[in-house]
């Protein structure tokens, strides 16, 4: 793709403190993935809290990636009665705020880990959190304490839905990926199409109705050293080629 007609996605930012003061942030991990992988032009979109400004931000965007992060999103936005530390509250206001503006403008939405989940949410979906008495299965998430390395090294067998989207661009076949997350979607958000499952049923990647606003989300980390790992690289070159579609509209 030359450079002039690259997509141009934004990439939403975390709230965290650096050296003391308030900072957006965003691993750069992501945003490597999308100017290597998916051959893309990557812009950070700071999580502030006038979410009226996201409307303004999806004109100027040919789409969004919602990322991974180590907070959960408050329960009061599913309608649960509590849910576990640490929150982010700008950054689910703001991620809320682009997803709505960029189906409105029908521009596509990426989500990865807690992006899968803020889209599932912002459709109306509900979560639920594995370490609950009464979740069983699988474990999702490493165990405490357990080093970088060991998190994203920690894993399972996912297995794509026949004819969904996931299982297009990954040949239909089982995908082994990481697992590094401790909620996972309960109640499936409007107009959401379940595209792979783990073996315990959790729903490991979502994509949109055919005709709705493109959407592609997946519960895993691809953007965590995907090199040889051929359904990795699938997920972003399918980021860069929908985005594409939508620049060149």
């Amino acid at each position: 793709m030359s450079t002039s007609h690259k997509p141009v996605i934004g990439v939403i930012s975390c709230n965290r403190s650096v050296d003391d003061e308030p900072a957006y942030t965003v691993k750069s991990r992501y945003v490597d993935a999308l100017w290597r992988y998916a051959d893309a032009v990557p812009v950070i979109c700071p999580s502030i809290n006038h979410v009226d400004d996201a409307a303004a931000l999806i004109k100027r965007l040919d789409s969004i990636l919602l990322t991974g992060a180590s907070s959960n999103i408050e329960p009061h936005r599913y309608g649960a009665a509590t849910g576990r530390a640490p929150f982010d509250p700008s950054r689910d206001a703001m991620s809320a705020a682009l997803i709505a503006a960029a189906i409105a403008s029908g521009k596509p939405v990426f989500g990865i880990c807690r992006g899968l989940q803020e889209i599932n949410v912002a459709l109306g979906g509900t979560l639920r959190d594995q370490r609950d008495a009464a979740s069983t299965g699988f474990q999702h998430h490493a165990p405490d304490g357990a080093s970088l390395e060991d998190m994203f090294g920690y894993g399972h067998v996912v297995a794509p839905v026949a004819g969904s989207v996931m299982d297009r661009i990954v040949g239909g076949k089982p995908m082994a990926v990481n697992s590094v997350h401790y909620q996972a979607i309960d109640a499936l958000g409007h107009g959401l199409v379940v595209n792979a499952t783990a073996d315990d049923g959790v729903v490991e990647a979502v994509s949109s109705l055919p005709g709705e606003a493109p959407i592609l989300a997946v519960q895993w980390h691809p953007e965590w050293r995907p090199d040889g790992r051929p359904h990795d690289l699938a997920f972003w070159r399918e980021v860069g080629r929908i985005a594409g579609e939508a620049t060149n509209r």
